[in-house]
């Protein structure tokens, strides 16, 4: 699936969601006692809702097939909720799997977002010497972690971060302040760290990669890259978060 192809703004005007208006409810006769409202769901205690998550299965030639594309289809939503909802924030990310995967469009979404229960039944599924790798370096982008010749290592969610970062983007040379916009997203002038801190980050990562440090290259005056290496294996599982946003 083409990442670029995605995040290209179609040359057509975006097409405008309409809300649909939730039917009146039948009459109640004048006699009738006033029933008391009924939870919509019921929640567990503590918890309030803050928002929803919508899994939208469809792949690229699907969309196209219909005349849009999933870059269209996010800015319709997008509109049609700034319309009903001015104050409500949104995000979107695309979902990937490897080319010929099989399974159904949404469950492949529904796992690389992590949605609980599809999370639950994946892992259920996972042949139980699956953690028995051989030498060399697992990326396991599917279940957030890193194999180093067989063996689990503690890397901290930002670390994995950023070489998940890397890994998706084989090949490419990435700038220290796209890492910090992209990795520190919606953190303030504050919180979010120099680019020569990103340098410090590397640092720690290469430490834990041990004798396969160098699969992180440094790009003099740049920034950082991963190139494909024959000690480094990815693992995407059903589905991957998309590299790249909307």
């Amino acid at each position: 699936m083409s990442n670029t192809a995605l995040l290209e703004r179609p040359a057509t005007t975006t097409r405008h969601l309409h809300a649909v208006p939730d039917a009146a409810p039948p009459a109640v006769p004048a006699a009738a006692p006033a029933a008391p409202a009924a939870p919509t769901r019921n929640l567990p205690p503590g918890t309030a809702p803050r928002g929803f998550a919508l899994y939208v299965g469809l792949d690229e030639a699907d969309a196209a097939a219909s005349g849009v594309s999933l870059g269209v289809l996010v800015e319709a939503l997008r509109r049609t909720i700034a319309d009903l909802a001015p104050d409500a924030e949104t995000y979107a990310t695309v979902a990937l799997a490897p080319i010929g995967a099989g399974g159904r469009d949404v469950d492949v979404v529904r796992l690389a977002l992590h949605e609980p229960s599809a999370t639950a039944r994946a892992k259920q599924a996972e042949p139980e010497d699956e953690d028995r790798a051989g030498g060399g370096v697992v990326v396991d982008i599917s279940r957030k972690r890193v194999l180093i010749d067989g063996e689990s290592a503690a890397f901290t969610f930002k670390e994995f971060e950023l070489l998940q970062y890397l890994v998706l983007r084989e090949g490419s040379t990435i700038e220290r302040a796209q890492l910090v916009t992209s990795l520190w997203q919606g953190a303030s002038e504050e919180e979010a760290p120099g680019e020569r801190t990103i340098d410090v980050h590397v640092r720690r990562l290469r430490a834990k990669l041990g004798r396969y440090e160098d699969i992180v290259r440094t790009v003099r005056g740049v920034g950082y890259r991963f190139d494909r290496h024959a000690d480094v294996s990815i693992r995407f599982g059903h589905g991957t978060p998309s590299p790249d946003r909307f």
